[in-house]
């Protein structure tokens, strides 16, 4: 039996998921996913890793259909409900998907491309309980798809114990218990709400409440009711936070303050997290924001402490049981203080990208550690992201300048709300600093230049600026900086 249902046995009567207005028992959880199992079942005995997927809004619905194909032995192939149809039709045909379970408003139009594949409805007629296999920890379990930014998503595959060392890293260093109860506010086709919110409430005995919708208001709400213990959010959200209660009249702010005061931790991750943005959600809250940093393919590998202190602008140390190096383009490991990408390895890291040897093994060094792509500074033992190697380190006239570094510099003009920074090619100096800025009205481009002259060095000043109404970004909150690249050099 896996240990997460197992686990699930002895809190049985703990209210385990809130949505909709209603809460739902452990028991009922298993009950309802040990019926789901048997009607993906059909009458077999067992999935065998057969690939299910399912666009199920974010709910107790969700996590019934997702415990009922791994209790089924099958591989969990979660879907973002918001995404295209073509999005779909990608990740059905590259995973070769055998059942495709919906949310009953996203049937009809899952039916168009299913092309012979049955689709269920995540609320079925009953169906009688049969016996359900025995899951070996060593199956695959789940395929989650990359954004997909620098070519065709890839599937990440995960066994049910890279998913159990990811889930169990982070409940030990953060201190999860059954007491616990967190609001969940993130998309469910991603690690961070998958296993960093749902999957470690579930394996505490704890509460994990779905809101319906978000808005600041009734969020805010929620997390100074004084049952909420935990939150973790994306940076845009809690920007959309601070904006909402700057906006709000002096007794307000302070009973909002008052309540976020009582929550033990609340956490940052997927995109890095301005400082500045730090700064005036610690005024707000009484809270300095956990930053940690993962990806899909190792779970969560580097952490800010839970209980000493943790500084802003850097994401921490390794987890334990995450082993983590810096290397040169060469793979060698680069000197403390030295710019190097980030190498991991552990038992949380994924298994393959489905289908695809060729990009699984370009992955991995050959001695098996992950490489990231990510480049990051060791200040001693603690690390600070520079930048994505790809996209975020800019190569200008022999310069290696980090686009997060001079991100935060802009941020620091008055008149700018939020920025994105990239190299853009250059026939003289390889590439050259481009920016886009969202700005307030009172905003002056000359002034700003002159501005920036006393904070920057000419070599990362941006040569070219542009003012949007808003960065473009994918659903967990990254900018997505290659349609910033698009948008700063038409035509390229």
């Amino acid at each position: 039996m896996l240990s997460l249902i197992q686990r699930a046995q002895t809190f049985a009567q703990n209210v385990a998921i809130i949505s909709q207005g209603e809460s739902f028992t452990y028991q009922q959880l298993l009950d309802e996913s040990c019926q789901f199992a048997s009607t993906l079942l059909g009458g077999t005995q067992d999935l065998k890793e057969g690939r299910i997927g399912f666009i199920v809004e974010p709910g107790f619905d969700y996590v019934k259909t997702q415990w009922a194909i791994w209790r089924a032995g099958g591989i969990a192939v979660p879907l973002n409900p918001k995404a295209p149809i073509s999005s779909h039709e990608y990740a059905l045909g590259d995973a070769d998907i055998s059942q495709i379970v919906c949310s009953p408003e996203h049937v009809d139009s899952i039916k168009s491309i299913a092309n012979g594949v049955p689709v269920i409805s995540s609320k079925p007629n009953e169906t009688a309980q049969c016996e359900l296999p025995d899951i070996d920890p060593v199956r695959r379990a789940m395929i989650l798809y990359t954004s997909g930014t620098t070519g065709s998503p890839k599937g990440v595959v995960t066994t049910h114990a890279n998913i159990e060392a990811q889930i169990t890293t982070l409940t030990s260093a953060w201190h999860w218990s059954s007491n616990d109860h967190i609001i969940n506010v993130l998309p469910l086709h991603h690690v961070h709400g998958i296993v960093n919110v749902v999957s470690c409430a579930l394996w505490s005995g704890a509460t994990c409440e779905f809101m319906p919708k978000f808005d600041e208001g009734s969020l805010l709400d929620r997390l100074t009711s004084g049952q909420v213990s935990l939150f973790m959010a994306v940076p845009t959200i809690y920007y959309k936070l601070v904006s909402f209660w700057e906006s709000l009249e002096k007794t307000d702010q302070k009973q909002i303050s008052e309540g976020l005061e009582k929550m033990r931790l609340m956490v940052s991750g997927s995109a890095a997290l301005p400082i500045s943005v730090l700064g005036k959600w610690r005024e707000i809250s009484g809270h300095t924001l956990l930053e940690r940093y993962g990806m899909t393919e190792i779970g969560m590998a580097i952490s800010n402490p839970y209980e000493a202190e943790r500084t802003p602008g850097h994401i921490g140390t390794p987890l334990p049981g995450v082993d983590v190096r810096l290397v040169d383009e060469k793979m060698n490991d680069v000197e403390r203080g030295e710019q190097g990408e980030i190498l991991v390895k552990g038992s949380g890291v994924f298994a393959e990208y489905w289908n695809k040897a060729e990009a699984t093994k370009k992955a991995f060094t050959a001695d098996d550690w992950f490489k990231t792509g990510d480049v990051a500074i060791d200040n001693d033992g603690n690390f600070k992201i520079v930048g994505r190697s790809s996209i975020d380190i800019i190569k200008s006239g022999g310069y290696k300048l980090s686009a997060l570094e001079i991100e935060e510099v802009l941020r620091e003009h008055k008149s700018v709300k939020d920025c994105g920074v990239v190299g853009i090619p250059d026939e003289e100096w390889g590439e050259i600093v481009a920016a886009s800025l969202v700005v307030d009205q009172d905003f002056d481009q000359l002034k700003f230049k002159e501005w920036m002259s006393t904070k920057l060095p000419g070599y990362k000043i941006p040569r070219i600026i542009q003012a949007i109404d808003d960065l473009p970004r994918n659903a967990m909150g990254k900018v997505v900086k290659n349609e910033l690249k698009k948008m700063l050099n038409p035509g390229k």
